[in-house]
C-alpha cells in the first residue's frame, strides 16, 4: 500500500476530516464574532474582568475548536489565578479609600508646575470641549479611554495561543506594573481633576466626559456599562494611572520585536490614551509620568529578576550534570 493509500486511510477513520479543519475554525469564529457583536451594540464592552475573560476563553474556544475538551480547560487552569487577582484588584482598589484622606492639591500642583502655572486639563476642555456638542475627537477619545479594558487582556491572549514563552513574560510585567499600582492605591489615595473641581479643590472646572461620545454614534449600552463600571470605582485612585501605564506596557513589551521605523506609530497609541485621560478629566500629567515610570521599573525588575532565574538554574543544572567516564577517571578527578 503506498503512502498516499495510507494518508487517505488514516483521515478516512478521523471524524474531523469530513469537515476541513479551517473551514471548522472559520464557522467558529463566525458564530462567535455575531455573538461578539451583538454583545458590544446592545450592552457595550465588559468594564468588568470576569465579564472580559468570558469572552476571551470563547475567543480561544472558536479559534481551537477542533481541540479537545481538556485544551479548553487547561487555558481556565492557566488564567485563573490571573483572573482571581485582578477582580482582588478591583475589589481592593475600591477599598483603598476607606484607609486615609485622599491627596488633592500635590497632582494639579505639579501639573502647574510643567505647565507655567495652567492646568493641562483645563487648556484641553477650553479648547475642545463643548457642551452642546460632540466632536469626533470626544468619539475618539471614548474608544481610547474604553480600549483600557480590553487592550492588555487581548494580547495576552494572542501570546498565549502563540507563544507561552513570550505570554510568560507579559504577564510577569503586566503583573508586577498592576500589584505595583494597587499598593500605590493604598499608600497615596489622590483624587483627579474632576473629583477635585467637582468639590471644590480647585478652582478650574472640569468635566468628566470619558463617555460622552458612545451616544452620538448610537451606543448608548456601551455609554451605561461604562459609567456603572465608573460608579462603583474608586474616584480618588488616580496615581499612578494605569489606563496610561498598561498601554505603553504593551507597546514596550513589543519595541524589540518592531523595527525603529515603526516606534512612532506604536507610540500613538499611549500618547492618544495620555491626549484622552488628560482631555476628559480623569488624570493629571503627572498621573501618567509616574505611570511610564513604574512600567520602565516593571520591566527592570522584572527582567533582572528573570536572568537571575536563569543562571541561577544553569548553574544548578551544570552542578548536578553527571561526569563523563573520560573526567571520573582522570588523576585530576581523583586527587581533587
Amino acid at each position: 500500500m503506498s503512502s498516499a493509500q495510507l494518508e487517505d486511510k488514516s483521515d478516512a477513520l478521523d471524524p474531523r476530516s469530513k469537515v476541513p479543519w479551517w473551514r471548522t475554525r472559520t464557522r467558529a469564529m463566525g458564530i462567535y464574532g455575531a455573538a461578539l457583536g451583538t454583545f458590544l451594540f446592545t450592552l457595550g464592552l465588559p468594564t468588568d474582568f470576569f465579564l472580559l475573560f468570558v469572552w476571551l476563553w470563547l475567543a480561544t474556544v472558536a479559534w481551537n475548536i477542533d481541540q479537545p475538551r481538556g485544551f479548553h480547560l487547561r487555558w481556565l487552569k492557566d488564567w485563573g489565578p490571573l483572573l482571581a487577582l485582578l477582580i482582588f484588584y478591583d475589589l481592593s482598589r475600591a477599598a483603598a479609600k476607606l484607609f486615609q484622606a485622599p491627596h488633592i492639591k500635590e497632582l494639579p500642583a505639579a501639573d502647574r508646575a510643567m505647565f507655567g502655572g495652567t492646568l493641562p486639563t483645563t487648556w484641553l476642555q477650553d479648547k475642545l470641549y463643548d457642551p452642546n456638542h460632540v466632536h469626533w475627537w470626544d468619539v475618539f477619545a471614548s474608544f481610547v479611554y474604553m480600549s483600557h479594558f480590553v487592550a492588555a487582556m487581548t494580547v495576552a491572549v494572542v501570546l498565549y495561543l502563540r507563544s507561552r514563552a513570550l505570554w510568560t513574560a507579559f504577564m510577569r510585567r503586566f503583573l508586577f506594573l498592576t500589584a505595583a499600582g494597587l499598593l500605590t492605591y493604598f499608600v497615596y489615595p489622590a483624587a483627579p481633576p474632576w473629583w477635585a473641581s467637582k468639590f471644590g479643590y480647585i478652582t478650574e472646572h472640569v468635566e468628566r466626559t470619558s463617555g460622552r461620545g458612545w451616544g452620538a454614534i448610537g451606543l448608548q449600552g456601551t455609554g451605561k456599562m461604562l459609567g456603572a463600571g465608573q460608579a462603583m470605582s474608586n474616584p480618588v485612585a488616580a496615581m499612578p494611572s494605569l489606563h496610561s501605564g498598561w498601554a505603553m506596557l504593551i507597546i514596550a513589551f513589543f519595541l524589540p520585536f518592531v523595527r525603529k521605523r515603526w516606534w512612532p506609530l506604536l507610540f500613538a497609541y499611549p500618547l492618544s490614551m495620555t491626549f484622552t485621560l488628560v482631555y476628559t478629566g480623569d488624570h493629571y500629567i503627572i498621573d501618567v509620568l509616574v505611570a511610564w515610570t513604574y512600567v520602565a521599573l516593571a520591566f527592570i525588575i522584572v527582567g533582572a529578576t528573570e536572568r537571575w532565574w536563569a543562571r541561577r538554574k544553569r548553574e544548578r543544572a551544570e552542578a548536578n550534570a553527571p561526569m563523563s567516564p573520560a573526567v571520573a577517571s582522570s588523576p585530576l578527578t581523583a586527587v581533587n
